[in-house]
């Protein structure tokens, strides 16, 4: 497995760790970079993408090249390392690529033109990929998170208190779970999970497919 993160300097030190646990080894890629993408391992049997970044603002004032580098690591990035390991994959006659998506690769938010835009810019590549792959043994699948429990989010959370004068658990419940009848954050091991039953033989079947992991907020 190819762990795919956005541009940092650095490699979190919990990848590493993981990676020692299972005998693996942590690569550290700026996945804005295509070059670098060349750098990584082209064995991989299960390929998750995984990147990505916030940046909210109208569409008027969104910064063109934020748009842009938010397509290269969540869109581009993907289809690079699509490239990269799917000849392995159909050499053995078996692999998986389980795609990151969100909630917003099927619905749209204002101010978040150039992540929405990504998300169903990914949404494509995979049914793309699961059409291609299926003859070779290889499925290609979404996973649709709400929000979920991960500094990124709590940041958010935090953020908006301030600016809004509002306590933290308001912006939980009233902004940012407005439109998921659920009201709580989707833990991180929810989405691992979901992830590795798309890996599993129950879901050999499955391909092409969007898991919605949202709350219901897409059934509305």
């Amino acid at each position: 497995m190819i762990p795919t993160t956005p541009a940092r300097t650095s490699f979190p030190s919990d990848a590493i760790d993981v990676a020692a646990e299972i005998g693996g080894r942590a690569h550290v890629v700026d996945l804005a970079d295509p070059a670098a993408i060349e750098l990584l391992p082209a064995e991989a049997d299960i390929l998750v993408n995984n990147a990505g970044f916030q940046h909210v603002a109208p569409l008027t004032a969104f910064p063109p090249e934020r748009f842009a580098l938010m397509q290269q690591v969540m869109v581009t990035a993907p289809f690079l390392l699509l490239r990269r390991t799917l000849p392995y994959m159909y050499a053995n006659g078996w692999g998986r690529v389980v795609n990151i998506s969100s909630v917003h690769g099927r619905r749209a938010s204002a101010y978040k033109s150039a992540y929405v835009t990504a998300k169903h810019a990914l949404e494509g590549l995979s049914k793309v990929t699961a059409i291609e792959g299926a003859e070779h043994g290889v499925t290609s699948n979404c996973i649709n998170p709400g929000y979920v429990r991960t500094p990124l989010v709590e940041q958010q959370i935090r953020d908006q208190a301030a600016a809004h004068g509002i306590d933290a658990a308001d912006v939980l419940n009233d902004v940012l779970l407005a439109r998921s009848p659920i009201k709580r954050l989707l833990e991180p091991e929810e989405v691992a999970a979901a992830a590795l039953w798309l890996c599993s033989p129950h879901a050999g079947y499955v391909n092409g497919a969007s898991v919605p992991l949202d709350g219901g907020w897409g059934a509305g």
